[in-house]
Formats: structure tokens, C-alpha cells, sequence
């Protein structure tokens, strides 16, 4: 009964607290209503909810929309790596098929640093199997392998000893790639023609940047990927595709003589440097083109930027008295002048616009052949004035003066030259001399390939042919301009082969050949001045003249000093320094090309006076007067010729030569200019420094 009682009682107080009813009977604050209690707390979670759910959604878009592409480029860059594979560049070839530029075989090691274990260890390892690894280079393989990455390079194209010695260790997550390396087995041979290639085996200069989209072909692919552990787990390869062959117009075994020869002149005459340029002019090939110093594109990187400058199509210098073909040109095809005229040269200096310019030496009054034949400064202005600005300016441009002539050479300059407008008297009287004008050894040397192809001017390639997938694709000969008529070439052509016979030029007559050419001796501008004491020596000619097979233009750049003699004497001008340089290449290049002889390159025959009853022909034998020519035979000036010339010389005299030494003739007995007997025998003294020849002192400026 009590039980019954406390639990009614227990009843009732929770009922008072419920009600919130006083024990006493009073009636407190309403009771609470919990059903609205609960749903404003759901309708705060659900709003929550929702709003948490609101921004998951956002973030998902944003991802999945806004930041898509980066994130599947990040993605893709965790899991897998695209690696290209350049392919084989193409041969580069001489005109012969013989190989100046090949791609060879290269082991590339490679690493992926997420599957190597300790970075450290592993790049101390692979230093140690590097040739002349450096703590440097160590530290940096180190930091590679360090990042973590799907792939990094260790060392492109090792060595295959050094990839041999990488293999050996085992390591774990090194292996190698097959790349090409660029290769040119001659050396030094044409560096500046062929160019280098980067280690991206990109071409950066030469003929491997210009046609570089031609000889590098198309790149392969390797993918390597790596699952979410980073552990790699296929490798996919697409093959690269080699480039096209490349046939140049040079020859190579001509391209070693002008380069050698160019070397030894620079060394012979203590020279700074200078290039030649080697054409043919009926079609504009390059045979041959040097300049030095050089480099060796094997290590290019070890050259220096004078090194791998090609001077015959990037350096500008005044051509001096060459530039007087442009003049005698330009006289003869406007008929300003006739070749007879003569002109007074005998005050030995001009005065034009206040300035008097002397000649180089003093001359009697000269005709206008022999103004171009003993190179008369004065004549040559007489000539200038003439013509007048807007004439000689005309044919300035129309050799090709004052533009770049072809495109196989990308970085060639284009020379400077005055607008008819501006030229004063002053300008047109160095002008007519070569002065003022700057050109390139390359636009000299095709301005008179113009002359010796009767007239056309005929741009210079150096790319002969391609050879790619789709056959074998010749490149046209292309001719700029009509530069001067057939007429006025001819005539300009004798009065050139008179130069190199009884000129200045006669230094750089071969036996047996007709040569026309002409000499040049230009003052350097040295800080605003020019110098009396540096000089640009040159000599341009071609042969044989009565069917040009190549032209030549030797430039030699500040020759200061030659052994003449057993005696150091200076020597500075075309006619001493150049000239000679280009008789050992036409020498040379004749017998290469095969080129018959015109004639055994003697002084023509002289009739004695009529007082015997049989007149007996004489010889007029150089340096001598003239000699009965009983025996027929005299002995001319080899010195200065390499032992096979002497020897083909001798062999034409039926003389037996004993040659002693080595290098060029230093001398020979009999002497020149003695009679000979056919089967007598000549002794050839050979030394490595030439001896100048007879002619010498006749040089101009």
C-alpha cells in the first residue's frame, strides 16, 4: 500500500516538473512544445547538409570543369612522361657523293628518380663511371634524382665506354636511350659551310641551320608510365624518321687545297686572317670556300666566336683596286671611253674636292688598258668622273654590290654602297678606286664571275641537291641580272688576261694556262683612319680564259711580312701576297678538273731584225732580254711551286728533275731564264717557305 502511494507521488512530481506546476497548486511559465523544438533543429541541420553539400558540388565542378586541363597535365606528368627521340639527320655529301656530315649511334642514360632508392648513393655511382665527373656535375645528378620525377636525364650521348661502365653497375631505376650524335669525319674541311649541330640535334649554323627542317627529319616517341606507386610498368615507342641527303656543290678534295693553302698563306705572309672563295661561273656552283682561322665542328662549343665566323660571306672590307673592274666595266658599256684613249697620269696625283690622291707609283701617260693593266689610281678616278654618279652607281648594283646574293647563306651581309644621290666627287673618286664601298669575298668573287660568263650575273649556291623520301630534287642555277653585254665582257676579259701577263697581276700566271684576272691593295680603316701600315691584300681572277672553268678571289686581311730570300722583308700587296696563293690553287684545280693546257705559257715569239739571210726567231725569257732560240727552249721562274708542279713544268722541257727538300721551290738551277737542252737535267731546291718570284716588285695598291 505504501509502494502504491510513493510511486503516485513519484507520478505526480515528474507531472508538476512537466507542467512546471508548483507543489502548492500554482501554474508556472507554459509548457514547452518540444515538437517545434525538433523541427526547427532538423530544419537547421538540413540546411547544413545542404549547404555542405551546395559546396562539395561547387568544388566538384571547379575541378572537374574549370581546372580540368591542369589537372590531367599534372596527372599525366605523375603517371607518365613523353620523351622525343630525334631522328638521324641526313648525309651531308660533296658533289662526288663523298660524306662531310653523318649521324651516328649515341647511348643516352637516363633515370627515373621516383625508383631510385638513395639519390645520393646512386649519383656518386653513376659520377664515378662519367668521364671527368666533377663534384659539381655529381651534386647536380644528385638534385635530378632528388625531385622525384617520372624522368631525368643523367648524360646525353655518353661515350660507349661510359655506357658500358653505367650497365656494369646495375643500378636501379638507370637505363639508356639510343640517340644520334652529328659527326664530321674530315675535321676542319668546310666547318664553315657545314655548320654544328646542338645537343638537341638541332642545326645552329651553316648549312645544318639553314635546311635544318630538310636534314632533321621527323621525332619519335618514347612514353614511359608508372602505376600509383610510382613503380613504372610500360614503355610504348614510336620510331623516328630520317632526314634527307644533302649533295653540296663543293668539292672536297678542292676544298682542301684552298683551305691549306689559304692557311699557308696566312703563315707564309704573317697574316690575321682571310678567305677565299672558289666559283664556277658558267652556273654560279661554290667549288671551294675557306676562311680562317677555323674550328673544328666536332667541338664546336671550344671555338670561339672569331672561329666560327664565315668571313667570305659575313665580313665587310673595301676590295681596293679590284673594285676597278666594276669602273672599267661600266666605262666600256656606256662607251664613255675607248680603250686606246689615253689619259695623263704622268703628275703622279689628282686633286678632287680639295683633296689631292696620289698613285701608288708614277706613270707615264697611260692608255685605258693600261690603266687597268698597271692599276692607276688616277686613271681609274679619271674614269669615275666621267661616268657621273647615277652610271657608276647603276653598275655598282648591277654586280650585285649592295645586296645578298644567296639564300644557302642566311647570315650573308649585304655590303654597303652610296645611292646616286648622295655620292659627291669625292665619293665617286674613291669609289672608282674601291674605296668607300664595303663588300663581302663572296659578291667580289661572283661580280667577276659575271665578267667570265659573258655577262650574267649568277647567284651563288651551295646546295646542289636534295635527297629525301620523294627522289632526288636539284636546285636550278639562277641568274639575278644581265650585269654588262657579251661585248664589253670580252673586252673587259683581254684587257684582265693583260693584268696577269704584263701586269701587276703577273704573279699568278700558270703554266700553260691563259689567266685574266686582277689585284687589289686596300688601306684599313683603323679608328676612323686609314693606315699606312695594315692592309686587305686580294687578288681575283679566273681561267682558262677562253673557257672559265672556276673563278678565284683570294683575300688576305693585314699580311704584313714574308721571307724572301732568306731575308724578312715586308709584303703587303695583291700582287705579292694574293696573287701567288691563287696560282698554287688554279694550279691545282686544273689538274683535279681535268682542264686541257692552251698553251705552254711562254712570252710569244719575237722576229729578230732582217739583217741575216735566215732570220732566226729569239725568246724573250722573263727577267732577261731576249735569247736566240736555237735550242727552242728557256727556263722559266718555278719558284714559289709545289714539287708536283715543278715536275710537270720540267717534264714539258724534257728535263729530268732531282729535287731536293720539301715545301715550294726555293730555287733551281739553271736559273730563270737560261737556255736549255732537252734531256739535261735540273736541280729543284724545295723549302718550306716560298720564294717570291722574279715579278715582285710590280704590285699596285
Amino acid at each position: 500500500m505504501r509502494k502504491q502511494t510513493d510511486r503516485r507521488g513519484g507520478l505526480r512530481i515528474w507531472f508538476d516538473r512537466v507542467t512546471r506546476r508548483s507543489p502548492d497548486g500554482d501554474t508556472g511559465p507554459p509548457p514547452l512544445d518540444w515538437r517545434r523544438t525538433l523541427r526547427r533543429r532538423v530544419i537547421v541541420a538540413g540546411c547544413g547538409f545542404a549547404l555542405w553539400a551546395v559546396g562539395i558540388e561547387a568544388r566538384l565542378v571547379h575541378l572537374q570543369v574549370v581546372e580540368r586541363e591542369f589537372l590531367a597535365e599534372r596527372a599525366r606528368n605523375q603517371h607518365q612522361r613523353v620523351i622525343e627521340l630525334h631522328p638521324k639527320r641526313g648525309e651531308i655529301v660533296d658533289r662526288h657523293g663523298r660524306v662531310l656530315a653523318y649521324s651516328v649511334d649515341a647511348d643516352t642514360i637516363y633515370a627515373v628518380p621516383v625508383e631510385v632508392e638513395d639519390p645520393l648513393v646512386t649519383a656518386a655511382a653513376l659520377c664515378g663511371a662519367l668521364d671527368d665527373c666533377t663534384p659539381e656535375q655529381r651534386d647536380r645528378i644528385a638534385e635530378r634524382l632528388g625531385r622525384r620525377n617520372a624522368f631525368a636525364y643523367v648524360k646525353r650521348r655518353a661515350t660507349p665506354d661510359e655506357a658500358r661502365r653505367v650497365a656494369e653497375l646495375g643500378l636501379s631505376g638507370v637505363g639508356f636511350l639510343t640517340e644520334n650524335r652529328r659527326y664530321y669525319p674530315n675535321g676542319t674541311l668546310a666547318a664553315h659551310l657545314l655548320g654544328y649541330v646542338g645537343v638537341d640535334n638541332q642545326g645552329l649554323s651553316g648549312i645544318e641551320s639553314t635546311l635544318d627542317s630538310e636534314i632533321s627529319g621527323d621525332t619519335g616517341q618514347v612514353l614511359v608510365q608508372t602505376d600509383a606507386r610510382r613503380q613504372a610498368f610500360s614503355r610504348i615507342e614510336r620510331p623516328p624518321t630520317g632526314g634527307a641527303t644533302i649533295e653540296l656543290t663543293i668539292d672536297a678534295q678542292l676544298q682542301h687545297i684552298v683551305e691549306r693553302e689559304l692557311r699557308a698563306g696566312i703563315e707564309a705572309y704573317n697574316a690575321d686572317a682571310g678567305a677565299i672563295v672558289m666559283l664556277d661561273p658558267r652556273n654560279g656552283d661554290i667549288l671551294a670556300l675557306a676562311s680562317e682561322p677555323t674550328f673544328n665542328p666536332n667541338a664546336f662549343s671550344d671555338a670561339t666566336p672569331e672561329q666560327r665566323r664565315n668571313r667570305a660571306v659575313q665580313d665587310l672590307f673595301e676590295p681596293g683596286s679590284t673594285f676597278k673592274v666594276v669602273t672599267a666595266s661600266a666605262a666600256l658599256e656606256e662607251r664613255v671611253v675607248d680603250r686606246d684613249e689615253v689619259f695623263d697620269v704622268s703628275a703622279g696625283s689628282i686633286v678632287v674636292a680639295g683633296d689631292r690622291i696620289p698613285d701608288f707609283r708614277p706613270n707615264p701617260p697611260l692608255t685605258f688598258t693600261d690603266v687597268i693593266v698597271r692599276s692607276s689610281n688616277v686613271g681609274a678616278i679619271m674614269v669615275g668622273l666621267r661616268l657621273g654618279p647615277e652610271r657608276l652607281s647603276r653598275y655598282v648594283r648591277r654586280f650585285g654590290f649592295g645586296q645578298a646574293l644567296s639564300p644557302d647563306f642566311p647570315s650573308e651581309s649585304s655590303g654597303l654602297v652610296w645611292t646616286p644621290e648622295s655620292l659627291t666627287r669625292r665619293a665617286i673618286a674613291s669609289i672608282a678606286m674601291g674605296y668607300q664601298v664595303a663588300v663581302t669575298p663572296l659578291q667580289v668573287a661572283a661580280a667577276v664571275g659575271a665578267v667570265a660568263n659573258g655577262g650574267e650575273l649568277i647567284a651563288p649556291r651551295l646546295v646542289r641537291a636534295t635527297v629525301g623520301p620523294d627522289g632526288r630534287k636539284e636546285r636550278e642555277r639562277r641568274v639575278i641580272r644581265r650585269a654588262i653585254s657579251r661585248q664589253t665582257a670580252a673586252e673587259l676579259t683581254d684587257i684582265m688576261r693583260q693584268v696577269v701577263e704584263r701586269g701587276t697581276g703577273r704573279n699568278a700566271r700558270v703554266p700553260g694556262y691563259t689567266i685574266a684576272g686582277k689585284t687589289g691593295t686596300a688601306d684599313k680603316l683603323i679608328d676612323g683612319a686609314y693606315s699606312n701600315y695594315d692592309h686587305n691584300a686580294s687578288f681575283v681572277g679566273f681561267g682558262p680564259v677562253e673557257d672559265p672553268r672556276f673563278v678565284i678571289l683570294v683575300m688576305i686581311d693585314t699580311p704584313r711580312s714574308a721571307v724572301i730570300n732568306g731575308v724578312l722583308q715586308r709584303v703587303y700587296t695583291g700582287g705579292a701576297v694574293a696573287a701567288p696563293i691563287f696560282r698554287r690553287i688554279a694550279s691545282e684545280a686544273f689538274r683535279r678538273l681535268d682542264v686541257p693546257a692552251t698553251g705552254d705559257g711562254a712570252p710569244p715569239v719575237m722576229v729578230a731584225e732582217a739583217a741575216a739571210v735566215e732570220p732566226t726567231p729569239a725568246v724573250q725569257a722573263p727577267g732577261g732580254p731576249p735569247r736566240p732560240a736555237s735550242t727552242g727552249r728557256w727556263m722559266p721562274d718555278l719558284r714559289g711551286l709545289s714539287a708536283r708542279e715543278v715536275v710537270d713544268a720540267l717534264a714539258r722541257l724534257d728535263l729530268r728533275a732531282r729535287v731536293v727538300g720539301d715545301g715550294v721551290v726555293a730555287g733551281h738551277d739553271p736559273a730563270p731564264g737560261a737556255a736549255v737542252e732537252a734531256g739535261g737535267d735540273a736541280i729543284v731546291w724545295l723549302d718550306r717557305h716560298a720564294a717570291a718570284p722574279v715579278e715582285l716588285p710590280l704590285v699596285e695598291p
